[in-house]
């Protein structure tokens, strides 16, 4: 036998040996290092009363577009998803591009917030921080973009308040819950008191929510430790796991009223679809949205579904309307190597061509 013979798979054990023992040296450090550092890009508070928060991303480049941007945030998670590190921050990457970008983000709502509504929100929360933009910019309008349930708050503010949007954009944004068939089972009327919940906490606590995501996927949380033992030896994929995994575990508390209305209007009765919604008593019809509008959805997306968003693009009344559907899945569709190459560089050309 050729000496050749004999060295390769004493090469192939002493690489396969190297790799466990930084694997185990790396895993005990993983476990001792503090949390990885998000959402760092300079930025300025504008707003800070009680779980709502507006911030001002300092600007990049020297020309900006005239009309900025408002990222809007789900209620029930932190919106460091759009500002992870550099390099993989669509915050970073929008100014960057030349826009002004701003953030409404969210903080747990406090005991005494539990009677916080979608009137609080699209009456009192985002028109608060639309006008503080103009404000801080002079420009009278602003593009909006929103994730999930971030995305259902600015299509009701927008279906109110037309005048103030030049352009609209949201991604994997339900209005059939229907197709939301864990949620639909989870918070089946049948069996589910909204009722006796929210009276009896107040507000939704954010482990009950976590454990709702966490039924989508039952499989994936042990699937993903198992990853991660796998690839502890490499630097960036921990660095990666860390940050997603920080952002995923961190679910927000619902303010209690505001979760009984999601589940009777929404959850319940669907009537977002059907057009029987009311804020204030005023009623929301989606084709009274006649800004640009653009909405992005992820082929697997597991938390709204395809089928939960697909009749959203027919229910807006723009003329300028269009909607990419992108390969990934709920979270990898806003952050990480397919958002960085896909989605993003298509938002940011999307708001160009209308933003001057």
């Amino acid at each position: 036998m050729a000496d050749a013979d004999i060295m390769e798979p004493i090469a192939a054990a002493q690489a396969e040996f190297e790799r466990m023992m930084t694997r185990n040296i790396r895993g005990l450090s993983y476990f001792t290092s503090p949390a990885p550092v998000v959402g760092a890009t300079p930025k300025d508070v504008l707003i800070e009363r009680g779980t709502m928060r507006l911030y001002h991303y300092r600007p990049r480049t020297d020309d900006v577009y005239r009309v900025p941007v408002l990222l809007v945030m789900a209620t029930t998670n932190r919106g460091f998803i759009f500002d992870l590190v550099p390099g993989q921050s669509l915050v970073e990457f929008l100014l960057d591009a030349g826009f002004d970008v701003f953030m409404l983000d969210w903080e747990a709502p406090r005991p005494h917030e539990k009677t916080l509504t979608f009137e609080s929100y699209i009456l009192d929360f985002l028109p608060a921080a639309v006008a503080r933009i103009a404000d801080e910019t002079g420009e009278p309008d602003v593009s909006i973009v929103g994730y999930c349930f971030g995305g259902v708050l600015s299509l009701l503010y927008a279906a109110l308040h037309p005048d103030n949007v030049a352009n609209l954009a949201t991604f994997t944004t339900p209005v059939d819950f229907t197709k939301m068939e864990m949620f639909r089972t989870w918070s089946d009327r049948r069996y589910f008191d909204v009722d006796r919940l929210v009276d009896a906490f107040g507000n939704v606590p954010g482990e009950m929510l976590y454990s709702a995501f966490d039924l989508l996927r039952p499989a994936a949380r042990a699937a993903g430790n198992i990853r991660l033992y796998d690839n502890l030896w490499d630097d960036e994929f921990v660095k990666s796991f860390r940050m997603f995994e920080r952002w995923n575990n961190d679910t927000l508390p619902l303010a209690g009223e505001y979760f009984r209305q999601t589940t009777r209007m929404l959850m319940w009765d669907n009537q977002l679809l059907h057009g029987e919604m009311q804020i204030g008593g005023r009623n929301i019809d989606l084709s009274t949205i006649t800004a640009p509008f653009l909405h992005v959805a992820a082929e697997h997306d597991h938390i709204v579904p395809r089928e939960a968003s697909a009749p959203l693009i027919g229910m807006i009344g723009s003329a300028d309307k269009q909607e990419i559907v992108m390969k990934g899945g709920h979270v990898s569709l806003v952050a990480g190597g397919n958002a960085v190459k896909r989605m993003w560089p298509a938002l940011a050309q999307w708001l160009a061509e209308r933003s001057t």
